[in-house]
């Protein structure tokens, strides 16, 4: 029956990928480039990227949005706390490719595989979501911004459309965000969130997997960079 559910849910999330498979795409842009397109081009190359860099690209920040997801399945639940880091690390982007903050990677990296790694034990150590965690995301968020920042410089923007490519990227991870809301949704919370099993089966496994996984790019990053 379980083995069943787990193949009725992977065709749901082929389904799902099948649709978003235009948004991952590759893009890469440059001043130059990018002069030769209309608003909406740029719009629209700077959301595949912002999508992009979520699904299929961004391995650490899908484990983040899972681990927030596993402790309360909810849709409800998990929308507002990725409200709240949305928000955050809005707030961050902005300011950092305004040249207002700078981190430098080899000190965020670390703390955004820290970051995991604290939300994933969370959900061994504690059964129920606690009204701290909205302000944890957040200030993690904040973190995670810096280092989507990283990743835009590299990218670069465009001179004359710069708040265009900025939103629009950010739309990207949004959107990239709420897609792994939905498949882990998909996978885990529709059809398994009220077994009585659900916890023991399938938080904490994932949770310890996903928290070994962050321990290991933890010391990567800080050590081996």
């Amino acid at each position: 029956m379980f083995k069943n559910s787990i193949h009725k849910n992977l065709g749901y999330v082929l389904l799902l990928i099948s649709v978003l498979i235009p948004f991952i795409s590759s893009a890469h842009a440059n001043d130059e480039a990018m002069a030769k397109l209309s608003r909406s081009d740029v719009f629209f190359v700077y959301l595949q990227l912002g999508f992009k860099h979520i699904i299929p690209l961004g391995f650490d920040h899908i484990l983040f949005i899972l681990s927030l997801f596993l402790l309360s399945p909810k849709l409800k639940t998990i929308l507002w706390q990725a409200t709240a880091f949305t928000i955050a690390h809005s707030i961050t982007l902005g300011l950092a490719m305004n040249d207002v903050i700078s981190a430098p990677p080899h000190i965020i990296e670390p703390i955004i595989a820290l970051s995991i790694m604290f939300v994933a034990l969370e959900n061994v150590i504690t059964d129920k979501l606690k009204p701290t965690r909205i302000i944890i995301v957040f200030a993690f968020g904040l973190i995670h911004g810096l280092g989507f920042a990283g990743v835009l410089n590299e990218l670069g923007l465009p001179k004359k459309e710069f708040y265009n490519a900025l939103i629009s990227f950010n739309l990207g991870v949004e959107l990239g965000q709420i897609a792994v809301i939905l498949i882990a949704w998909f996978l885990f919370g529709k059809w398994f969130s009220q077994k009585p099993w659900y916890r023991t089966r399938i938080v904490n496994p994932l949770s310890i997997i996903i928290a070994l996984i962050a321990l290991y790019w933890t010391i990567e990053r800080a050590f081996f960079p």
